[in-house]
């Protein structure tokens, strides 16, 4: 499938748009769930670093929340690596991009040219059959712009369908959280976490073609102009896959 790139005005600067989750409630764990610090920040700098300009929406609008395990400072250290999110958290001008962040409903999607959802606990919750979330990933495909999801956001091409009626992955190759990796999360917590696991959902539907690569390895797909990332280390590989379908 060949995206037509071209209908991007190469004389100004790319806007993107990242929509990650508003806040939400796990219904398998009771826990509070939101985004990932690291499927956030680390495309956002790999934009910016192109020249591009960012915006960071939600569906609702306001204030954001990550899931604690994705926090640098957070005492189990799961993510105490992520020196980038930690510099990002620390300062104010750019904490704030999530502290009040634009309700996607008063944006304009023509003023972007590519839509990439982050992932984390809540869009399992969110995102899955949320006609907003699939709509709007749609919007952007069907043009020619570039439309891609990371982690457990991959959870929308689940459902997302194109106007005639066919799925946006069909005929299509895509990645997304592997069960490898829910089976270590669950080990790791000692019980299951997520609702359903989105490697099962894709291998029962027929037509489409998702494929994974090693346990928390970096791993991002372009297929015309869909953009995946399998999970949370995969942010930055997909983004610039974003800007090589962009250019700089």
């Amino acid at each position: 499938m060949t995206a037509n790139i071209d209908v991007i005005r190469p004389e100004r600067r790319r806007n993107i748009l990242l929509v990650a989750s508003n806040p939400a409630v796990s219904e398998t764990t009771g826990w509070p769930v939101g985004f990932w610090w690291s499927e956030l920040v680390h495309p956002w700098w790999e934009f910016t670093e192109a020249g591009y300009e960012v915006t960071i929406a939600s569906p609702e609008g306001g204030a954001l929340q990550a899931d604690s395990w994705s926090d640098p400072r957070d005492d189990s250290g799961y993510s105490a690596s992520d020196i980038l999110s930690l510099g990002f958290i620390n300062s104010p001008e750019h904490a704030g991009l999530v502290e009040d962040t634009p309700a996607l409903g008063s944006l304009d999607p023509d003023q972007f040219d590519a839509v990439m959802l982050i992932g984390g606990q809540a869009p399992m919750y969110t995102f899955r059959n949320n006609s907003q979330i699939e709509e709007l990933i749609v919007s952007f495909d069907q043009p020619g712009k570039v439309a891609a999801a990371i982690c457990h956001a991959t959870c929308v091409l689940l459902g997302a369908t194109k106007p005639d009626g066919s799925l946006l992955v069909e005929g299509r190759t895509w990645t997304g959280f592997a069960n490898t990796e829910e089976d270590f999360a669950d080990e790791y917590v000692g019980q299951v976490i997520q609702p359903f696991r989105i490697e099962d959902e894709a291998a029962a539907i027929e037509g489409t073609n998702m494929i994974v690569a090693s346990r928390f390895k970096s791993h991002a797909i372009r297929d015309g102009n869909l953009v995946t990332g399998q999970q949370q280390y995969s942010g930055a590989a997909a983004a610039r896959l974003i800007i090589d379908a962009l250019g700089r």
